[in-house]
């Protein structure tokens, strides 16, 4: 097949780069005193009822010990005034010390699992007690966590649909690219039926 000229090819390793605009996520686990939080690019849903989520959690991470030790984990949505802390979670390990500390990321517990939750700069945040699926994790990296709490900032997110405008633009979601490259929700636009 030829390709328009303004088309290149894409190292697949890239490929899913091109239709993974989902929010990057922060990823919080604690167990025995210890917390962590990392950032994940790659989160999504899997089931309505129960609410069901996935999220690929490198086996090398310190967050993937805490949350196969504890079976819970929390996912975080920031915002875009959380850009640069969202980047230094995510390339950072937590292993030695204690992120939240080290970058003073003040935290609340969530209700129901009692994990590590934050507000100040997000526009969500789920608690999520973990699904072991050993073939997927093993083979894929990927986890399965079932929600039993989740609240999320009016300003932007209410009855069930997101609001982005002018007013919360520290609250818009933000998508990576890659190296370090972002970009943030916005420029909503309404549907009309033809």
């Amino acid at each position: 097949m030829t390709h328009p000229s303004q088309f290149r090819p894409v190292a697949l390793e890239h490929a899913s780069r091109l239709i993974n605009h989902g929010p990057t996520v922060l990823v919080t686990a604690s167990h025995g005193g210890r917390r962590n939080i990392m950032a994940a690019a790659w989160s999504m849903p899997v089931e309505f009822t129960p609410p069901r989520i996935a999220v690929v959690i490198d086996k090398s991470t310190y967050t993937r010990e805490l949350i196969t030790q504890s079976g819970s984990f929390g996912i975080i949505v920031p915002g875009a005034a959380l850009m640069d802390l969202t980047y230094a979670v995510g390339s950072e390990t937590g292993r030695d010390d204690d992120k939240f500390a080290r970058h003073g990321i003040v935290a609340g517990t969530g209700p129901v699992l009692g994990l590590p939750v934050l507000a100040q700069g997000c526009a969500a945040w789920l608690e999520c007690r973990w699904l072991p699926e050993s073939r997927s994790e093993q083979a894929y990296d990927t986890f399965f966590g079932e929600v039993v709490a989740a609240a999320a900032d009016a300003r932007i997110f209410e009855n069930g649909h997101w609001h982005f405008t002018d007013a919360n633009a520290d609250l818009h979601t933000l998508h990576h690219l890659g190296a370090g490259k972002f970009v943030v929700a916005g420029n909503q636009l309404q549907a009309r039926l033809p």
